[in-house]
């Protein structure tokens, strides 16, 4: 594969990757089922999809997981969103183009997945804000999404799953 850099006209190979080891989802029996079941039950929260693809995307981002960065971004894009959303999601406190419930979720995820980089994630203030947007049962698949994602996201980078394979 050849990438051209159009700003400088040079041509440099891809880099070809190559995960360590088979999927460890697909390796144990039940694996995928035990993952899925978690992002099941967060699309049946009530949260609408295309807040959940945000979520797991950022998450991705953070946690430098190209597969799913990759695959997220395809479900932003297929949800509708403009090319600037999409790329804007790293950077979604600056960008205009977040609703106040996203950011509040987008907030949520960044602290879930970074969890040691705070005595107490999840401030007072977080949770009333995140109370003002969601019930209780859209709490609970925001938490379960954020939780399968940053799953799906540490077994890919134990693995180094590139992107776009499995």
């Amino acid at each position: 594969m050849t990438i051209t850099n159009t700003a400088t006209t040079t041509t440099t190979e891809a880099v070809a990757h190559k995960a360590r080891m088979p999927h460890p989802a697909f390796l144990l029996e039940g694996g995928v089922d035990a993952v899925s079941g978690v992002n099941r039950a967060a699309q049946a929260s009530g949260v609408p999809e295309s807040l959940l693809h945000l979520v797991a995307l950022r998450a991705s981002q953070i946690n430098g997981c190209s597969w799913c960065v990759v695959d997220h971004s395809r479900q932003v894009v297929d949800d509708g969103a403009a090319p600037e959303r999409v790329h804007a999601v790293a950077a979604w406190r600056d960008a205009p183009y977040f609703t106040a419930a996203e950011r509040v979720a987008l907030e949520l995820t960044e602290v879930l997945t970074r969890l040691a980089d705070h005595h107490d994630p999840v401030s007072d203030e977080l949770w009333a804000e995140l109370n003002t947007h969601f019930d209780r049962r859209q709490i609970s698949g925001l938490l379960f999404e954020i939780g399968a994602i940053n799953v799906w996201n540490r077994l890919n980078a134990a693995i180094r799953q590139p992107a776009g394979s499995y």
